[in-house]
């Protein structure tokens, strides 16, 4: 399922969220700018290499701006865009941005943990999709019947379809669980950080109850 937009509008210009756009964009092009052995060494300085967190602890936030491929930026910001405007919108500017860091570094404390535990402890993790997970966790709690234009597979055809929050993000969620339980054996090969997604939604739902402003809040 694709998100094309939610039909749930927001009071305020979501700065802060189209700042983490412009810069993990910017980021990106960077990135690719670089031959293979520059962007391999650019990763392993500013990804996070769970074997190596303790000497470059700056790492656990770095990694949050970088990407692997033009899919995986292109992808991880249309999320953001879609999700992030109305989360910022209810928690307010400085907490949105607090809350986003959260997110992302309860992902990747579990995707680490998971690492460790399969032997993947040696390979970079790079991305938003852990925090840009929170997102969606405090999506789902703030707005669970807010509606979602997506583009639904339908057999062999891509439709259009209205779908509940609800619906939408917890099939999502459901779908990384999967993913993640079936790609553990396979953990020390790299590929999608399954577990980062599960770990920022889990982290991103439970703060969203104490980040979350009903009144307007700048």
């Amino acid at each position: 399922m694709i998100p094309i937009r939610d039909l749930n509008p927001h009071r305020s210009f979501p700065i802060v969220n189209l700042s983490i756009i412009v810069l993990c964009s910017a980021v990106w092009l960077y990135e690719a700018s670089l031959s293979e052995y520059e962007l391999n060494l650019f990763v392993y300085d500013y990804g996070l290499v769970p074997s190596g967190v303790f000497e470059r602890p700056i790492s656990i936030l770095s990694h949050m701006f970088l990407h692997g491929s033009w899919l995986h930026i292109i992808g991880n910001m249309w999320f953001l865009w879609v999700f992030g405007d109305n989360v910022e919108d209810r928690m307010g500017r400085l907490k949105y941005l607090l809350f986003y860091i959260l997110s992302g570094f309860g992902a990747a404390l579990l995707q680490m943990f998971v690492s460790f535990l399969f032997g993947g402890e040696d390979v970079p993790m790079v991305g938003a999709s852990g925090a840009i997970s929170g997102i969606l966790g405090a999506y789902l709690y703030m707005f669970p019947h807010a509606r979602i234009l997506a583009l639904v597979p339908v057999f062999f055809f891509l439709t259009f379809m209205e779908l509940p929050a609800l619906l939408f993000i917890g099939l999502w969620i459901i779908m990384q669980v999967i993913n993640g339980l079936l790609t553990l054996p396979l953990a020390h090969m790299g590929g999608v950080a399954w577990f980062a997604h599960i770990g920022g939604f889990v982290v991103g739902y439970w703060l969203a109850r104490f980040f979350y402003k009903r009144g307007r809040f700048m």
